[in-house]
């Protein structure tokens, strides 16, 4: 099974993340799930994320959740190339590159923004979301 994206989709960040993902994964290797939808609610409480105040973004691959930094070099890996060179980042000490990734997601809604509702993908990008 293809890997699983896990995104927050109202907040504006996250889902410009999902349809940058949409738009590059020319091979179809991710699948989307926002953590409003049913699926993804589910899937936030088997890995232990509050689908009402989501703190990370996830990838989940084979029964194994990729979160914070570590899940965005997961997609930039399976994008492939040119974005998968960002997979140099991995030497940079997790707790660093963690530390950067939870200051941007908690000040995400202030300097991007925030939907009222969901964002809604186009009719050919809806086979990919869960």
């Amino acid at each position: 099974m293809n890997p699983v994206i896990l995104f927050d989709g109202v907040c504006l960040l996250c889902t410009a993340n999902a349809r940058f993902v949409l738009r590059h994964d020319r091979r179809g290797h991710f699948r989307l799930a926002s953590v409003q939808s049913a699926a993804g609610q589910a899937l936030c409480r088997r890995f232990g994320v509050d689908p009402d105040s989501p703190d990370t973004m996830l990838v989940i691959e084979g029964g194994r959740a990729r979160r914070d930094s570590d899940a965005v070099l997961a997609i930039a890996e399976g994008l492939g190339w040119p974005w998968r060179v960002l997979g140099v980042l991995r030497a940079v000490p997790r707790r660093r590159r963690d530390a950067v990734y939870r200051w941007v997601a908690r000040n995400r809604y202030r300097w991007f923004g925030k939907r009222e509702a969901c964002w809604v993908p186009s009719a050919e990008q809806r086979a990919r979301i869960l």
